[in-house]
């Protein structure tokens, strides 16, 4: 990417077909997805400084997620950066002064987690749009979100160590659980970086993109979400969430009994077999 809005196939930008409100360090965008609903995209905003995080732009994105949380109209997030990073994580040019407030730096990564935590606990599926390098708190911001896409440019890894550092928002727990431990060490004690086709292949990420469609593909996903059931929705991503954390039997019969509260209680779920009968689109009751 070239730090523009990603055009369309079409020639058009997601920007052209939505409102949107720049915030500075962060872009936020309301594209259409169809029958008043919305994709919220949000652009991560410092491309000189590789869309690292500092406390205002860490602040502006807390605020950006909280907002599309709590807005009913959208049905999916989707994060991506601008210019040649998705990002490098936290600023390291102020960890030095930063690092030496033993109020400070625990404050700041802290506000880190929280917005990650944001992310894994809203009810609407969250999309990483990686466009371009992703280290550090990139990576965890990745692992973070529901799954992730990748532009073919991409370049992700952990990187902590080539600092002295070490990943504290999700790096070292839920990066095996994504990728397993063995491929874990490997990325965090080598510090290396994978392309796209790697990532792909460890399964860091589901899809590599030509970096020009990345992100309408992304809004062309939320549109197929805005057809669909919020409630059936927010119902399939909680169940897989939480087994992720039980046990197999357990998981299984908070699954069974889900299921049967769904399609027994929720008008939702008889609709969308009404509907079908009758060879029509769903009408899904609001919320």
């Amino acid at each position: 990417m070239d730090g523009a809005p990603v055009p369309a196939p079409d020639g058009r930008k997601p920007g052209d077909q939505g409102s949107g409100e720049d915030t500075g360090t962060v872009l936020v965008e309301r594209v259409p997805a169809g029958d008043g609903q919305c994709a919220a995209l949000i652009t991560l905003n410092r491309p000189e400084q590789l869309n690292a995080f500092d406390g205002a732009m860490l602040a502006a994105f807390q605020e950006a997620l909280g907002r599309a949380s709590q807005d009913p109209a959208v049905r999916g997030v989707l994060i991506t950066g601008r210019g040649r990073a998705f990002s490098v994580g936290g600023d390291i040019k102020n960890f030095a002064s930063l690092q030496a407030d033993p109020v400070g730096f625990p404050r700041f990564v802290d506000a880190f987690i929280h917005a990650l935590t944001t992310i894994r606990t809203m009810d609407k599926p969250v999309l990483a749009l990686v466009n371009g390098v992703c280290v550090g708190g990139g990576l965890e911001l990745l692992v973070a979100c529901d799954f992730a896409w990748a532009a073919q440019s991409a370049q992700i890894g952990d990187a902590h160590l080539n600092y002295a550092q070490v990943g504290g928002a999700g790096a070292m727990s839920l990066l095996p659980r994504l990728i397993g431990p063995a491929r874990a060490r490997e990325l965090v004690l080598s510090a290396r970086l994978l392309s796209a086709v790697e990532a792909f292949e460890w399964g860091l990420v589901n899809r590599v993109l030509p970096d020009e469609v990345l992100v309408e593909t992304g809004i062309e996903l939320v549109r197929g979400l805005a057809a669909k059931s919020a409630a059936a929705v927010r119902s399939a991503r909680h169940l897989i969430n939480t087994s992720i954390t039980t046990d197999l039997e357990g998981a299984l019969r908070l699954e069974r009994t889900s299921a049967l509260l769904h399609c027994l209680t929720l008008p939702d779920s008889m609709e969308g077999v009404t509907a079908f009968i009758e060879k029509r689109a769903p009408r899904w009751p609001a919320g």
